[in-house]
């Protein structure tokens, strides 16, 4: 196209420029913040530490590297740590462009991306107790913090908050608080790592839907873990391997049963807590896509699991952020609460279930 300018006219060079040969290409000042920070300051910012990263790397690096190191391509290991660092805070993708030195839409692909390559890595972290001794060990660890038999496991859901994700079907996201959110089931051991994560479900979704749904209920239902059973609050219904709380216990067995299953099923209230203070993205609320959200949540799962088995303490973080992490949590209900219990309970489907807890209890709480 040929552009025709009056002689007599103020032209603005720079704007015609912009015009003919387009906007010019930005480079960015990317710093090595890798190498930037000392220890403790490297574990606060990316909630992991140096050593567990360069073990996680090579795990994901086939996944995160280009074909070339044209038009400077963003290196495996930054686009890690700047996918830990919106874990880290859950701020703006654009404040997490600036801080890695790319454009906006680099940092929303890269955390897509990242996320995507460590929760493929969910059958090797997140799984079940497979072998005899694997189980046992499940149960000597829950049976050390409250003397409860059986057990391997405790099952719970909490919400992650997110935005309205817009369209027809919003409103199925919107929990029983009036927010938005997905509602996530865990199951986790006494050494409060993940053994069953399922996030995939709205926030209006009830906890024993996403339970009676699962995959891990058909596991249980076809006997795949004889002798074991997990805990819920009152909200599940009762099944010879799902023991809830009684719900208005009268003789002295039966009190000292809801506290020993209070006691031992809190460690999955801790878990969510340990969880969403090492990953506040997870408790502040996400605004990405969906589809990129559900990724998020299975990756900070795999590793928090991670963090479990390289012993990695809880982060240190400033006091300001602690309290406002804190208010957050409260705001959002994902403080433990008492659960809601079920008004209409299906006494024919969980008869077994109650003759189990009751034998459970004159049998065994009984003698105690």
């Amino acid at each position: 196209m040929d552009f025709v300018f009056d002689s007599d006219d103020d032209v603005d060079l720079a704007a015609l420029e912009l015009v003919v040969y387009g906007i010019p290409r930005q480079v960015y000042a990317r710093a090595d913040n890798f190498n930037r920070f000392n220890e403790l300051s490297f574990f606060q910012r990316f909630r992991l530490t140096k050593n567990t990263i360069l073990a996680l790397l090579p795990q994901i690096e086939h996944h995160l590297e280009f074909p070339h190191d044209n038009n400077q391509s963003v290196s495996p290991i930054n686009q890690l740590l700047l996918c830990l660092r919106y874990y880290a805070t859950g701020s703006h993708l654009l404040a997490m462009g600036d801080f890695a030195g790319v454009h906006v839409s680099t940092a929303c692909r890269i955390i897509k991306k990242v996320s995507h390559a460590i929760a493929l890595m969910y059958p090797n972290y997140i799984k079940m107790p497979q072998t005899a001794d694997e189980i046992h060990r499940a149960q000597e660890g829950f049976f050390q913090i409250s003397a409860f038999p059986r057990v391997i496991g405790a099952l719970d859901c909490t919400h992650v908050r997110i935005q309205s994700p817009g369209g027809e079907d919003a409103e199925i996201y919107r929990n029983r608080k009036g927010y938005f959110s997905v509602n996530v089931q865990a199951v986790c051991n006494a050494q409060l790592k993940f053994f069953n994560v399922v996030a995939r479900w709205p926030g209006s979704s009830h906890d024993s839907t996403i339970f009676n749904n699962s995959h891990l209920r058909a596991e249980f239902e076809q006997n795949i873990y004889p002798n074991c059973a997990i805990l819920g609050d009152s909200g599940y219904y009762l099944r010879t391997y799902l023991m809830t709380p009684l719900l208005e216990p009268r003789t002295e067995r039966q009190q000292l049963y809801n506290q020993s299953h209070i006691r031992t099923r809190n460690v999955i209230e801790r878990t969510f807590g340990v969880w969403k203070r090492r990953f506040p993205v997870l408790a502040y609320g996400c605004r990405l896509k969906i589809e990129t959200l559900l990724s998020v949540i299975i990756s900070t799962a795999i590793l928090h699991n991670i963090a479990i088995d390289n012993n990695e303490g809880e982060p240190p973080v400033d006091a300001n952020g602690d309290i406002q992490l804190l208010q957050q949590l409260i705001r959002n209900g994902q403080i433990p609460v008492p659960a809601i219990p079920l008004h209409l309970r299906n006494r024919g489907a969980a008869a077994d279930g109650a003759r189990m807890r009751d034998e459970l209890i004159n049998n065994y709480f009984g003698n105690l």
